[in-house]
């Protein structure tokens, strides 16, 4: 499916920024508003930061984006929706991967005490540190 259909889809109409918005986040997923916008500025010019911020919060609206918020980072955009995938963040770097459910289907967890709630989603965020900054720290201390 096209990125003109994709918003389609949703019942959006199609507009020049939000093209532009919806390919700069397929090339930068767990992208912030400013990394998006910095983007689309490039490729349509005209586009204001409000612009990138009503596309955004149309497709997350939508449900063609979701937004994640890991604690002590900037909200972030991606286009992986609706299958309650999980995010694993280094605490140094502030690098940030998908992770996939490890076991069972989505809600992936089930809570000791669910309290009445019909739970649909669970949102784990893993911490640690990358690759690149384990790396680092190892050279460092050697």
């Amino acid at each position: 499916m096209t990125t003109d259909e994709r918003i389609r889809a949703t019942g959006l109409r199609v507009t020049e920024s939000r093209r532009a918005v919806y390919d700069a986040l397929h090339e930068h997923p767990h992208a912030a508003a400013d990394d998006v916008f910095a983007v689309v500025a490039q490729r349509v010019p005209a586009t204001s930061l409000q612009s990138v911020y009503n596309a955004l919060g149309d497709f997350v609206d939508a449900g063609l984006v979701r937004r994640i918020e890991p604690a002590g980072h900037r909200r972030l955009y991606e286009l992986r929706v609706d299958d309650n995938h999980h995010h694993v963040v280094c605490t140094q770097c502030g690098a940030i991967a998908d992770v996939d459910c490890s076991v069972g289907a989505a809600p992936c967890l089930t809570p000791a005490d669910d309290h009445g709630f019909v739970v649909h989603t669970a949102e784990v965020t893993y911490w640690g540190l990358c690759p690149a900054c384990v790396d680092a720290d190892r050279a460092a201390t050697a």
